[in-house]
């Protein structure tokens, strides 16, 4: 047996490979006893110059020293290195470069480690604390060699401080399953080894050795950026069919539902979007305009004109509103709301496939079933009519992983600073989702904890370290936009939504209506609207998952699950419960919450959106001991009630309407001879959370006119207390009234008068009354409170207040 391989990749040194080899017999001759039966490998990876004869005359005096060569041309270090690991026998097995640049004489040290640790490799590391370089390389060649490790690092192997150096110890066998695994030729072999060695669970020691910067030396900083791209290449080999299958599948399946609108982006309008699809759609180009005009992304008084909105304060995910500029600028905000929601779904169940596949089961397609629930349970589907901050959650399972990562401790200040960035960025893609996120996460943290106590007291110091080190990335980082949201212009500190906010318990085991077997009419007397059926999992369902928990239960994290999900419907019925079938109402556990700071601008039916990922959960648990099974009964039964289960909820189509056209007048520019500088465009009625379409006009406009009203979120009264849409004024609530009714009001001297007070504070140009339900009514109350007729222009009526008798005020 072999007791000891050093292994020696060489490519045109054959000036320094004699050296070397004299050094390598010199040290392993000089203690025999130790070192035992050794053999040196030179491998001449395509040399140009003698190496090759070098090495030869050395092995015809050394027996001991074999010469392989690698091919013809060279192909890299990391193959070398593979031929020669493979043809070694040492139970232990040296890798060095041939410039030694780490004596041999440091392979004491690492031998030493070796066998104290118990490790697997024990790697010569230059960036040790305790390690000494006698010789430096030229300053900015160090940085950057410095500044590539740290990116490797961060990006492959995080918490090995040098996984560059040349001279590394492993055991033998170890190292050579590894080589023979891996795929690299180039110098981020060193990188792919050490993450085999990670991922088997074999120990790896650093341990500090001299150094010394030799002349000639083949590698050079943009070696660094080399491995990053072998190691993306690697990455992208690596990525199993099925995991291709299942992202095709997904991005398959929200393309279906979406295709309505995909269909005709011009005019298609998701039918159950209320007013929010132009809402979001006027998102999406605010931000669009504010950014190419290099405004503050935070504000605008393009609408509510001259109050403004605050965007931070409202739901205009900056995160992709911002990064998809392009695309709103060059196909318009409707081509960006679509591959939004579209791309955004399937993403959202490709990660939660990511966490699954890594966390909860073996079998990938379990993992995937598991994951099409989480990403396409009916609550996600609701939203995704009109919300697609709770449609795009693709964030939350990298958050998940992260904190879990942080009980493991292994290394907490790294994680704790991705837990920052990655909650930094979620807080730019919605507030609410990262705050129900977090009670999610707390309501399993503490339901793990009481069924394994050892577990928690063993995880909640290096959690509580990478929270704080979480905190102290994302606060400065964010510290500036809340402040912003919270204390800015048109901030506000809570928005009411009703004492009827909550779920009832039956909506639990009903189906939604955009569910396969759901009917409209029964979800809608379950549900606020039909953008917010935050339960309606189904009966069969939640049977399968009450199975599965009896079945399973002996499993910690099983427990764990079902405490969390017990919290959230419970949470999720709201401060006061009716008892179903009775008239009896019950207090509710979110009334502890209702009044506290954040949660009291929740929609405590939302909560009930944590039981999504859940049962996703506990279906992919269930799944994969199914495919585990060996028996065939048990299979087949199994499949076909998880199917059953499933099958009631499977999302529908997303139903579309037909957008009400842009006026004429506004799409062919006739407003532009009626809006000053300074001056805003008066639709009739004005824009408001029941009828938004002014907004599609503006956006197609570029913004070149502002708007008074709107749709969005603001402040109202001494209290700020948050509303949907501007703080009402008479006149616009007398149109609004009017638009409804088909009513004409009596109009006199104090409603001609209030109207020129608000179109003064609108700063007015003009008012245009498009063709709509009641225009006729409308026409005639607007003449009145105007005091002379309107003007037909482009298929609009128009009343141009610069030459209007009744405001002479307003020249």
């Amino acid at each position: 047996m072999t007791d000891l391989s050093v292994v020696v990749p060489a490519y045109n040194e054959e000036a320094r490979l004699r050296p070397t080899l004299d050094a390598i017999r010199a040290h392993l001759s000089a203690d025999p006893g130790r070192w035992g039966h050794w053999e040196v490998i030179v491998v001449d990876d395509g040399s140009t110059d003698d190496t090759a004869r070098v090495a030869r005359e050395f092995a015809a005096d050394e027996p001991r020293v074999h010469v392989i060569t690698a091919g013809p041309a060279n192909r890299g270090k990391g193959h070398a290195l593979r031929r020669g690991v493979l043809a070694s026998y040492g139970r232990r097995v040296l890798v060095t470069d041939a410039d030694l640049a780490t004596p041999v004489e440091e392979l004491d040290r690492l031998d030493k480690e070796l066998t104290a640790e118990g490790a697997a490799a024990a790697i010569g590391s230059r960036a040790h604390p305790e390690s000494r370089i006698e010789i430096h390389q030229r300053r900015l060649r160090e940085w950057l060699g410095r500044l590539g490790n740290r990116l490797i690092r961060a990006v492959a192997v995080p918490g090995v401080r040098d996984t560059q150096c040349g001279f590394k110890l492993f055991d033998g066998d170890k190292a050579r399953a590894a080589f023979a695994d891996s795929r690299l030729d180039g110098w981020g072999i060193d990188v792919e080894i050490l993450r085999f060695f990670r991922q088997a669970g074999w120990p790896v020691t650093e341990v500090p050795v001299r150094w010394a910067h030799q002349e000639g030396s083949k590698v050079t900083p943009l070696d660094y950026a080399r491995v990053l791209g072998e190691l993306v290449r690697l990455r992208a080999r690596t990525v199993r069919r099925t995991d291709l299958a299942v992202a095709g599948l997904f991005l398959l399946a929200s393309v279906l539902l979406y295709r309505g609108l995909w269909a005709d982006l011009d005019r298609a309008y998701l039918a159950d979007a209320g007013q929010d699809q132009n809402q979001w759609e006027w998102f999406f180009a605010v931000t669009a305009d504010n950014v190419t005009h290099l405004r503050n992304p935070l504000f605008t008084t393009a609408q509510n004109h001259p109050d403004g909105v605050n965007l931070m304060a409202n739901t205009v995910m900056l995160g992709l509103s911002v990064p998809l500029t392009p695309v709103t600028l060059a196909f318009g905000p409707t081509v960006t709301w679509a591959l939004v929601l579209t791309l955004g779904l399937a993403a959202t169940a490709c990660s939660w496939y990511w966490l699954l596949a890594r966390r909860v089961a073996h079998n990938r397609w379990a993992a995937a079933t598991g994951a099409g629930l989480a990403a396409f349970a009916p609550p996600m589907i609701s939203h995704g009519n009109a919300h697609p901050n709770f449609l795009l959650l693709f964030m939350m399972p990298l958050l998940v992983d992260r904190a879990l990562r942080l009980c493991e401790g292994r290394a907490v200040v790294r994680d704790g600073v991705l837990l920052g960035l990655l909650a930094t960025y979620q807080i730019f893609l919605g507030e609410e989702p990262l705050l129900l996120a977090a009670v999610g996460m707390l309501l399993f943290a503490l339901s793990y904890a009481l069924a394994r106590r050892d577990v928690a007291r063993a995880a909640w110091r290096p959690l509580a370290k990478g929270l704080g080190v979480a905190l102290a990335v994302c606060l400065p980082l964010v510290a500036f936009p809340l402040y912003w949201q919270f204390f800015g212009p048109q901030s506000y500190h809570s928005v009411l939504h009703g004492p009827n906010a909550g779920n009832g318990p039956l909506a639990f085991l009903e189906f939604a209506g955009r569910s396969l077997l759901g009917d409209e009419a029964t979800a809608d007397k379950l549900a606020m609207n039909r953008t917010e059926q935050n339960a309606f999992y189904g009966w069969p369902l939640v049977a399968l998952a009450f199975a599965v928990v009896v079945r399973l239960w002996h499993l910690p994290l099983v427990k764990a699950l079902t405490g969390t999900a017990l919290g959230a419907a419970l949470l999720s019925l709201g401060p006061r419960v009716r008892i179903p079938y009775t008239d009896v109402i019950v207090p509710g556990p979110w009334r502890l919450l209702a009044d506290k700071p954040l949660f009291e601008s929740v929609i405590e039916s939302r909560v009930a959106m944590i039981c999504a990922p859940v049962l996703g959960m506990l279906v992919a648990l269930a799944a994969d001991r199914l495919a585990a099974s060996r028996s065939r009964t048990n299979r087949v039964v199994g499949f076909a009630a998880v199917a059953l289960a499933l099958l009631p909820i499977l999302p529908t189509p997303y139903p579309v309407r037909e957008r009400a056209a842009v006026p004429a007048f506004i799409a062919y520019g006739a407003w532009e001879h009626y809006v000053g500088p300074g001056e805003t465009l008066v639709p009739v009625p004005l824009p408001d959370p029941g009828s938004a379409d002014a907004l599609h006009w503006q956006a197609t406009t570029g913004f070149r006119f502002p708007l008074p009203g709107g749709y969005f979120n603001g402040p109202y009264g001494p209290e700020r207390v948050g509303i949907y849409g501007p703080v009402p004024r008479h006149t616009s609530n007398l149109l609004r009234e009017v638009r409804w009714s088909g009513r004409v009001p009596g109009i006199g001297p104090e409603w001609r008068a209030q109207a020129r007070r608000d179109l003064e504070y609108w700063r007015a140009g003009v008012v245009v009354l498009p063709p709509q339900f009641n225009d006729a009514a409308l026409y005639e109350t607007v003449s009145k409170l105007l005091g002379q007729p309107g003007e037909r222009i482009a298929g609009a009526w128009v009343w141009d207040l610069h030459r209007g008798r009744a405001l002479p005020v307003l020249n």
